[in-house]
């Protein structure tokens, strides 16, 4: 077998390699998106498939069916903003360290707290052992609080009927330390909230549930 027969093999094996690397980054990943380890491994199986293309080309004159160019990771990084680092396993800086904090408040109008009550002892019905001491719901607060307990808190369980949603807002905002929730006590409401010194609003999106309708631009009816 001559020598060019050896780098074909040679570079076909590196390509199966690479293939099971990028595989088994990919389970690893279970679906996240932009996942470094991903972006790497498929830079590498391409670069390869690329290679192994080439040196096939050149010894046979043949191609493979794949349809590859060949990835600079450095110049990839930059068009997509990416950090991957380098395929050698040295640490890439991280190419933005800041902390995106997404704030938000919603307001809702209780049409009726007796209903509203009702439905918040339901919620906690369902989470306490029949054979347990059940408490009464008897606030309107302690209320939309079980109600996010039941929904692990997200914010979709009080899409009900006994709570009108009103206008409410979210922001976005580049930090540049994460929340320590130590940091406050359990009463302070306002402070985890509140933007700290260097915090950068990046936008913010306004809720309008229920928008008013226009009645000057309405078109008049049959007389």
């Amino acid at each position: 077998m001559s020598d060019q027969y050896v780098e074909l093999e040679a570079a076909l094996d590196r390509v199966v390699e690479a293939a099971r690397a990028h595989l088994t980054a990919v389970k690893v990943a279970q679906g996240r998106i932009d996942d470094d380890q991903v972006w790497q491994a498929y830079v590498h199986l391409n670069n390869t498939s690329f290679a192994y293309d080439e040196q096939l080309l050149d010894t046979f004159g043949e191609v493979t069916p794949w349809d590859v160019e060949s990835i600079d990771p450095d110049e990839a990084d930059q068009r997509f903003g990416l950090n991957v680092g380098g395929l050698d396993g040295a640490p890439a800086e991280d190419a933005y360290p800041q902390v995106i904090s997404v704030r938000q408040r919603r307001d809702y109008r209780v049409p009726s707290v007796g209903a509203l009550l009702r439905v918040a002892q339901a919620a906690r019905q369902s989470l306490v052992p029949e054979d347990a001491e059940r408490e009464q719901v008897e606030t309107v607060g302690e209320a939309v609080m079980e109600l996010l307990q039941a929904g692990d808190g997200s914010l979709a369980t009080l899409d009900v009927p006994e709570l009108e949603p009103l206008d409410g807002l979210l922001t976005v905002t580049e930090a540049d330390k994460p929340l320590d929730l130590e940091a406050f006590e359990d009463s302070d409401g306002a402070g985890p909230f509140a933007p700290a010194e260097g915090d950068h609003l990046v936008g913010r999106l306004d809720e309008h549930p229920f928008p008013p309708e226009d009645l000057d631009d309405a078109e008049p009816g049959p007389a």
